[in-house]
């Protein structure tokens, strides 16, 4: 066995010391360990000291932390062997090179790259001058201070500025959303959505005490669905139909649903939809012969919402919903899909959870005042 380098030799003070502080209750646990540690290695006892391994294995300490100690106990002292070193960290980055830090971090990344890293931003700033040498660790704390996360990217529904077009359209949305339910003219948001279809492969184990519910990562695709969403905001009413596909034949027969069978006694129903190729009015002549196709038109009065605002329409709200309660999860087939939606619909209508929709016309004037074109006096 190789001879320790560092060798603990107490004094007859020192031990009892140690001996003290492993006996009463008010001491930290780190002293404690030391002190045991120290006692089991000092060489002045009749029997020589214990080995590392064998301190390491009595205490369930590891051995690194025997060796440390005996090595600081040499080095620095019995005293600081008891006590523990407070570090002092120096800040690398002062303001003004921070600030730099953060203009680079929101420009565009060297050519070649998709973004910043932190090593990248470590080598620019010393490139551009401000800064002799820098790690990237140092560079870590500047971004996070700030809340600032130059890797990340969210994509986002960015409306252009001052657009006529899309003011005008989203306060005749918000124009409809602020009047009072008529129920000759009930107003409608409709929207859709697709759902993808997956078998499992294995069977799930279901949840039990101390485990969560797992389910494989592998499964079988078995197709997609569409979901057609009607939502009556202020009446608490919502009707879902699943299809295969969303054509414009299946978009005109929605259509024809909702004057015949959803809103039958109303004069004209006031329908609020975004702006997808299917929902035109073209779409009930190439479903219906033109006289059923004028009929049902005439009972409809659609309102669109802007491009890029589809935010606007309150069936993206129900669907989120939807997917939340009910889809969150692998549906094996179409008919199942079918049974699902149809009991959440159930459950939901029977409660009439309601929309409290809160953002007007005001509200957009004062928060999305760059989207309304200046006029110079």
């Amino acid at each position: 066995m190789p001879r320790k380098k560092y060798i603990v030799t107490l004094t007859e003070t020192e031990r009892q010391h140690l001996e003290k502080l492993t006996q009463t209750g008010k001491t930290a646990a780190y002293v404690i360990t030391h002190a045991r540690i120290l006692l089991k290695a000092d060489t002045s006892q009749p029997d020589g000291g214990w080995c590392d391994a064998d301190i390491s294995a009595a205490l369930d300490v590891g051995t690194a932390t025997v060796e440390r100690l005996r090595q600081q106990f040499v080095e620095e002292g019995f005293e600081a062997c008891l006590s523990r070193k407070t570090r002092v960290y120096t800040r690398l980055l002062d303001g003004n090179q921070e600030a730099h830090l953060i203009a680079i971090a929101c420009s565009n990344p060297p050519e070649g790259q998709s973004r910043w890293t932190l090593r990248l931003l470590s080598q620019r700033l010393v490139e551009l001058g401000h800064v002799e040498s820098v790690s990237h660790e140092t560079v870590r704390q500047t971004p996070k201070k700030n809340e600032l996360k130059p890797w990340r990217k969210d994509c986002w529904v960015i409306p252009p500025e001052q657009d006529a077009d899309f003011i005008c359209q989203m306060e005749e949305v918000l124009d409809l959303y602020s009047q009072s339910e008529d129920p000759s003219y009930p107003l409608v948001c409709f929207d859709e959505a697709s759902k993808q279809l997956s078998k499992e492969t294995h069977i799930p184990q279901a949840a039990g005490p101390g485990q969560v519910a797992r389910e494989d990562y592998q499964y079988e695709r078995n197709g997609t669905a569409n979901l057609f969403m009607f939502s009556a905001p202020l009446l608490g009413w919502r009707h879902v139909e699943v299809t295969e596909q969303r054509t414009q034949i299946d978009y005109a027969q929605q259509m024809k649903w909702l004057v015949d069978v959803g809103f039958p006694g109303a004069l004209q129903i006031r329908v609020v939809q975004d702006n997808l190729n299917t929902h035109v009015k073209a779409s009930l002549y190439k479903a219906f012969e033109a006289p059923e196709a004028r009929r049902i038109l005439e009972r409809l009065d659609f309102h669109y919402t802007p491009k890029h605002g589809s935010w606007l329409n309150m069936a993206e709200i129900e669907l989120s919903v939807l997917s939340r309660q009910c889809l969150d999860r692998r549906i094996p087939d179409l008919e199942t899909l079918k049974i699902e939606v149809a009991a959440w619909e159930t459950r939901r209508n029977d409660t009439a959870n309601k929309i409290d929709w809160q953002f007007t016309t005001q509200d957009a004037r004062i928060k999305l005042k760059h989207l309304y074109p200046s006029f110079e006096e």
